[in-house]
């Protein structure tokens, strides 16, 4: 049977699903939001300008509190799990699910065909790369593919003006070569960062802003205009919601824009990811309470198995193998993913797959490997019902998809395809069984050292060991070994993982990284940071608190 639970901790049975009012900006108003970070050029004075940080600090006066009061919501929740208690469907919203009656506002239509998407980080190079890789959609990510560094969030606006205007170009100082906007180029939807991450660059009233207010309100002011004149609204990915009313939060941000610029309802519409475990409860009370704005959910599949394990930390009968065997073939994964394409199509969202981070190889053997795993992945995707997927490099577009199109056929989507079963909450929640051993350990120190000390340097999307890495790879490593730790796992080799074992293997791998990174005729490299990388990657798996996101205190460091 599905668990049922109240996850709406000192919540009103009733989610806040009103609508905003809006007023225009007093242009005789004192304006109070103040930039700290360095103005660099005239592209960035003007994406900051008076008015669009008017606009900004309007965002913030108006959705800021409610924000707080949300992030301590989810600190409450998480409370009654670390306290025994597990996920569920909530009680008081059971009426939302089980009413037939109501569906989604209609797909516009340079969404409704999805069906290969690429993610990457918001560096021009890329951007463009991105946009004419063959792609249906480019969604650009100011979060977890982008190191948040001042410069690179403001670089991102420029660099997302300029792609909705049609003017974005690059010249590669090293090699001269010019890239520019191609015919045809993908649909481009903008991620901002996570609820839960401020800008310390703009302050109002002496407190840094939310870094998604900055993103969203940027975004849509420089671009909302351009994007009319192609006949295309503002699309958004929005990540890591965990309740129906952060989703009511987002949605009223939407109509308190539109509302503002005079422009339609419904021109904002969002895709968002569930990623963590708390959401997949709350997947029909998100479309709800998004219903005007929302056009589908993506298995954000690699935050996900981070979001179980974070979730269920202090539960011992939940823990996870070795996460390199954590594949969407587990069970509680493919609930998962059946459970979102039955959600979304019985409402009439579209269901986008997960990500495929393989990058290609030059070598033969090596390629023919990443090709089958792609194959494999996207066929039990698309299979599955899914309505499309992503992936990470432009020269795996093709290949993903030749896959749809075999299922799709002429078909834009795969809206009618709902799977069969009761992906119940024993399913979701359910562990696998899995190798805890040395080499899992190892792996885990190297990518998360190796990824944490490029992000430290403002590199967000990091390739490493084939994989094209982001945040939440890091994310699942330290996860693991924390669990790992904290619930004494025997290895299968008998020895206990302990604090001195795991420190060891460490310091091993930490100097060996170091040594391959610098050049035999150099004794040192200043500029690299696996030092800070790998102490505070110690930090965050043996402290007894669990840190929400690695990014919170990495963040302090970065500048």
């Amino acid at each position: 049977m599905d668990n049922e639970t109240t996850s709406d901790r000192g919540m009103s049975s009733t989610p806040p699903l009103e609508k905003c009012s809006s007023s225009h900006i007093d242009a005789d108003k004192e304006q109070r939001i103040l930039v700290t970070g360095s103005v660099f050029n005239k592209e960035a004075e003007s994406i900051l300008s008076n008015e669009a940080l008017s606009f900004v600090e309007l965002l913030v006066e108006t959705f800021g509190l409610r924000l707080e009061a949300l992030l301590e919501n989810r600190k409450e929740t998480q409370a009654s799990f670390d306290q025994g208690q597990l996920p569920g469907f909530r009680k008081d919203t059971k009426a939302i699910r089980d009413n037939d009656a109501w569906n989604v506002s209609p797909i516009p239509n340079d969404l409704l065909d999805r069906r290969v998407e690429i993610t990457g980080p918001i560096e021009r190079k890329m951007v463009i790369n991105a946009l004419n890789s063959g792609a249906n959609v480019f969604m650009c990510c100011f979060e977890d593919a982008t190191s948040p560094t001042w410069e690179n969030m403001v670089n991102g606006q420029i660099n997302m003006r300029a792609a909705n205007d049609g003017s974005i170009a690059h010249v590669d100082p090293k090699n001269g070569k010019t890239y520019a906007l191609g015919d045809n180029p993908a649909t481009l939807i903008m991620r901002p960062r996570g609820l839960h991450l401020k800008e310390t660059h703009i302050q109002l009233n002496n407190q840094a802003i939310p870094g998604c207010l900055m993103d969203v309100g940027l975004y849509f002011f420089h671009n909302y205009a351009s994007r009319a004149k192609q006949e295309q609204g503002v699309y958004f990915y929005i990540p890591k919601l965990e309740s129906m009313e952060e989703a009511a939060w987002w949605n009223d941000v939407f109509t308190f824009m539109e509302n503002h610029f005079n422009v339609p309802i419904g021109t904002v519409r969002a895709t968002v990811l569930i990623e963590t475990l708390p959401a997949v409860f709350q997947m029909e009370e998100i479309l709800y309470a998004m219903k005007e704005h929302i056009v589908g959910m993506n298995c954000g599949r690699w935050d996900y198995i981070f979001s179980y394990i974070k979730t269920l930390k202090h539960h011992k009968d939940r823990v996870l193998p070795d996460r390199h065997a954590v594949g969407m073939d587990t069970p509680f994964l493919d609930a998962y993913s059946k459970r979102l394409i039955q959600t979304c199509h019985q409402r009439g969202a579209l269901a986008i797959g997960g990500m495929s981070a393989f990058i290609p190889s030059k070598d033969p053997e090596q390629m023919a490997f990443v090709t089958q795993k792609v194959i494999e992945d996207k066929q039990r995707e698309s299979a599955n019902g899914h309505d499309g997927t992503w992936v990470a490099h432009p020269h795996l577009v093709t290949l993903a998809r030749e896959i749809f199109d075999q299922t799709l056929k002429n078909r834009p989507n795969q809206l009618d395809v709902i799977p069969e079963g009761n992906f119940d909450a024993d399913t979701l929640l359910s562990p696998c069984e899995g190798p805890k051993n040395e080499v899992g350990v190892r792996k885990n120190i190297r990518i998360a050292v190796l990824y944490m000390e490029a992000w430290l340097r403002g590199v967000g999307c990091v390739p490493i060991f084939g994989l094209m890495e982001d945040t939440a790879t890091a994310e699942i490593s330290r996860a693991n070994v924390w669990q790992w730790l904290k619930h004494e796992v025997q290895l299968d080799d008998g020895r206990l993982f302990t604090d001195s074992l795991f420190k060891q293997w460490l310091q091993e791998e930490t100097v060996a990284m170091k040594t391959e990174a610098i050049p035999s005729e150099t004794a040192q490299d200043k500029t690299r940071k696996f030092d800070e990388a790998s102490a505070v990657f110690y930090q965050l798996s043996t402290d007894d608190d669990f840190a929400d996101f690695l990014t919170l205190p990495c963040y302090e460091m970065l500048e």
